[in-house]
C-alpha cells in the first residue's frame, strides 16, 4: 500500500561513520571507488590470528579516556558516529532542543564482548567474583550504545537499540523515519553499529558453521559472488544519520544528502540461519510499493551478499526475479571491501552509495575473479566503477539471521 500523502517527507542531512577503510564519508567513498580493502589480520582470544575488518577512528576525538573506560566499544562507535553526523548536518548543537532528539541504533547483539572480557579477567583470580566489574550491567544492557550517545550529548529525548541481526542498520533508519513522521522527534540520529570483532565467540561460531572466511591474502577474503567464496569476514563499524523532516531541514537551509522514500521489513519464518529468496523478493517488492516505484525506476541495488555460498546465491536469485527486464538497474556490493559489519552493515553500505547521486558512479564489487553462474545478475558492476547518465534512486538490501529481511529506498533530493 502506498503511504498517505499527508505524511511528512524525511531527509538525511548528515552522515557520521567509521568503517574498516575510512572514518568519514569522503574517505570511505574514495576507497570504494579505488578498490581499497579494509580487511586485515586480527588477533582474538582462543583463536589467534583471524581475518577481520578493524576500524581505526580516534576514540578520544569525542570522548575522554575515563568515559571510554567506563563504556563500551559499541558505545564509543555510536558516539563517534552521532557527533560526526551532527557536525556534517551543520547543526548548531547548542541551540538544538535535546528533548526533541531521538537516538535509534540498530545492533546485532550486545554484551558478548564485555561478558567474555569479565570471565577472562575473573579466571585470573580463581573465579573470585569480587573481580567482576561493577560497570558490567550498564555495559551489557541492550540499549547501551544508544544510551551512551544520550549521555555524551545531553540528549533527553527517546533512545533505544533495535535488535534486528544483520538487518539492523536499515531498521534503525526506518525507526528514525517513523518517529519523525509521527512527530515524536524533530531530529533522529539513526542507523547501526557493531563491535563484533571484539568477541571471540562470533568467530568461533562462524568457524563451527563452516562460514568463516579464509584466504592467504586478507584483503581478498571477502569475495561475494565469486566461485571461491568461503564465508563471512567479521567486521566492526558504525554509521548514524542525522535525519529530519524536509520542512525543518529547508527552514534552516540544510544541505540535503538524500530523501528516504520507501522501506519494508519482513520475515522468512523458515530457518535460524538459511535465507529464503522468495521472502527477499517480497521485501524488495513491498519497499518499491511503499515508495510508489517500479523496479525500472531504481538505478542502483546495493546487495547484502555476505560471501557465503548459499546466501549469495539466494539473494542473486531474488534480485534477478525483481529486476528482470529492468535494463537500467546496476548492482554492487560493499562487503567485498570491508567485510560484514553486522548491525552497521545496512547503514554503512547505504552511505557508501549516497555520493552516486552527485558523481553518478556505481562503485564496483571487488574480489570477483570468477563469477559464480548462480550469482550472475544483469549489470553487476565488478572491478571498476561504472558511470551512469543519472542516479535518482538507490535500493539498499540488508538481511539477517532468524529470517529478517529489510529494504530501504532513498532518492536524489528534489523539491
Amino acid at each position: 500500500m502506498v503511504p498517505s500523502l499527508s505524511l511528512p517527507r524525511v531527509v538525511i542531512t548528515g552522515v557520521g561513520l567509521t568503517s574498516p577503510n575510512g572514518n568519514d564519508l569522503e574517505t570511505f567513498r574514495r576507497n570504494l571507488l579505488d578498490g581499497v580493502s579494509g580487511v586485515r589480520p586480527f588477533e582474538t582470544r582462543h583463536m589467534g590470528r583471524v581475518i577481520a575488518g578493524v576500524c581505526d577512528y580516534d576514540e578520544q576525538k569525542h570522548q575522554t579516556k575515563k568515559a571510554r573506560r567506563r563504556g563500551t566499544r559499541a558505545g564509543s562507535v555510536a558516539i563517534y558516529c552521532a557527533k560526526e553526523a551532527v557536525a556534517d548536518a551543520g547543526l548548531d548543537w547548542a541551540q538544538v532542543d535535546k528533548r526533541r532528539v531521538g537516538v535509534f541504533v540498530g545492533t546485532t547483539e550486545h554484551g558478548n564482548v564485555e561478558t567474555e572480557n569479565e570471565i577472562a579477567s575473573m579466571r585470573e583470580y580463581g573465579d573470585d567474583t569480587r573481580y567482576w566489574s561493577h560497570h558490567h550491567n550498564p555495559r551489557t544492557v541492550a540499549n547501551n550504545p544508544a544510551g551512551e550517545v544520550t549521555i555524551a550529548m545531553g540528549i533527553t529525548g527517546p533512545h533505544y537499540c533495535l535488535g534486528a541481526a544483520c538487518a539492523a542498520g536499515n531498521v534503525g533508519i526506518v525507526q528514525g523515519m517513523q518517529m519523525l513522521q509521527l512527530g515524536m522527534v524533530d531530529l533522529a540520529l539513526a542507523g547501526g553499529v557493531s563491535e563484533s570483532i571484539h568477541t571471540f565467540g562470533i568467530f568461533a561460531s562462524f568457524k563451527a558453521e563452516g562460514a568463516l572466511a579464509e584466504h592467504a591474502d586478507p584483503a581478498k577474503a571477502s569475495r561475494p559472488f565469486d566461485t571461491q567464496r568461503n564465508g563471512i569476514v567479521v567486521s566492526e563499524g558504525g554509521c548514524l544519520y542525522a535525519m529530519e523532516r524536509l520542512d525543518d531541514a529547508l527552514a534552516r537551509g540544510a544541505h540535503i544528502v538524500a530523501e528516504v522514500v520507501g522501506y519494508a521489513i519482513n520475515s522468512d519464518a523458515q530457518d535460524f540461519v538459511l535465507p529464503l529468496w522468495e521472502r527477499q523478493v517480497e521485501c524488495m517488492q513491498a519497499a518499491l510499493t511503499h515508495a510508489g516505484l517500479k523496479p525500472s525506476d531504481i538505478d542502483i541495488v546495493s546487495t547484502h551478499a555476505t560471501s557465503t555460498p548459499l546466501g549469495d546465491e539466494q539473494e542473486s536469485r531474488a534480485v534477478r526475479a525483481v529486476f528482470e527486464g529492468a535494463e537500467g538497474v546496476f548492482v554492487n556490493n560493499t562487503k567485498s571491501y570491508i567485510g560484514h559489519t553486522m548491525g552497521a552493515a545496512g547503514a554503512l553500505e547505504l552511505a557508501g552509495n549516497l555520493p552516486s547521486f552527485t558523481d553518478r558512479l556505481v562503485h564496483p564489487t571487488i574480489n570477483v575473479d570468477a563469477l559464480d553462474e548462480k550469482c550472475a545478475i544483469n549489470n553487476l558492476v565488478i572491478g571498476t566503477p561504472r558511470e551512469l547518465p543519472k542516479v535518482d534512486y538507490i535500493l539498499n538490501n540488508s538481511f539477517g539471521m532468524l529470517g529478517i529481511n529489510s529494504c530501504v529506498i532513498v532518492k536524489r533530493f528534489e523539491r
